[in-house]
């Protein structure tokens, strides 16, 4: 076979472009720290990569469903907490109204303090997070109680944050139906805040000591309640712990499979970098001046 200067000349450019390739794969890696920057580069370590991607994203939003969900049972604890204590706050001022030696005017003032409380009870029935009613079940957008009368605007329904694979929710509202007591219609809780506030103003102190008893149910109520709340928090917290760990070991995957060996690249680098200058050289001895230049 007759080799031409021209087969020569093409023969050393296919090389060049091969040698030129890999030096620029070797930049690119390094500029970017990544090994893989198209499909071609490794269509298996790419399809890898893709899903690693796909369920660090879906970790994600799991995530931020458990951070949301502590906040919102964080705050639905405090708020029981707070009902609680004015419960607790009510049952102390029925102690001291079942005193018979209390005058009118000791009796007047105990109902004074108990209608307050009852309107800081209301207070905290109305809890908002990010402008949404916690005890108002789906109706968030409604205020589920006033002062006016002792009724419930909201409704049952269970708000519940997908925080694992599999359909994995959670409830984190407690409706308001529940923790305030409410039959026919009426919140109990609130009723019996009327009748011992009633009593007290007539100075029925027998009628206001039958009440503590009744106190103590709402108390109890409400202290259940809250116990079933602190337990999903528990649980909550735990798939907060498991969704963390699961971030560290994706993150960890994805950087075995994505992230370049910058050392290694460094060396690559230079070698091909070596090869490059000794093609350029090689290509300089190569394309030698043709017969033609000597016909003049």
């Amino acid at each position: 076979m007759r080799v031409t200067n021209n087969m020569l000349v093409m023969d050393f450019m296919n090389d060049y472009n091969k040698n030129l390739e890999r030096l620029q794969k070797d930049q690119n890696m390094l500029s970017t720290g990544e090994k893989v920057s198209k499909p071609s580069d490794d269509p298996v370590a790419v399809a890898s990569i893709l899903r690693i991607k796909t369920e660090i994203a879906r970790n994600n939003a799991y995530t931020k469903n458990t951070d949301d969900a502590k906040s919102w049972l964080s705050l639905t604890d405090t708020a029981l907490g707070q009902i609680g204590d004015m419960l607790q706050n009510a049952r102390e001022l029925a102690v001291q109204g079942s005193n018979g030696t209390l005058t009118q005017s000791d009796m007047q003032n105990l109902a004074a303090q108990v209608d307050q409380l009852k309107q800081q009870i209301i207070q905290v029935g109305n809890t908002q997070y990010n402008g949404r009613y916690i005890f108002a079940g789906y109706k968030t957008d409604t205020k589920p109680f006033n002062d006016i009368d002792n009724s419930y605007a909201g409704d049952d329904g269970a708000i519940k944050f997908e925080v694992g694979a599999g359909g994995n929710t959670i409830q984190v509202n407690v409706t308001g139906d529940k923790v305030f007591d409410v039959s026919a219609g009426s919140s109990q809780l609130l009723d019996v805040m009327d009748k011992l506030s009633d009593k007290l103003k007539s100075g029925d102190n027998q009628a206001v000591s039958n009440i503590i008893g009744d106190i103590d149910n709402q108390l109890q109520n409400i202290l259940s309640i809250r116990a079933d709340a602190g337990a999903k928090a528990n649980r909550v917290d735990l798939t907060a712990n498991r969704l963390s760990d699961d971030n560290y070991n994706f993150t960890a995957l994805l950087s075995k499979n994505q992230d370049a060996d910058i050392a290694q690249v460094i060396t690559n680098l230079k070698m091909d970098d070596n090869v490059y200058r000794a093609s350029l050289a090689s290509g300089a001895m190569i394309i030698q001046p043709s017969l033609v230049d000597f016909l003049r």
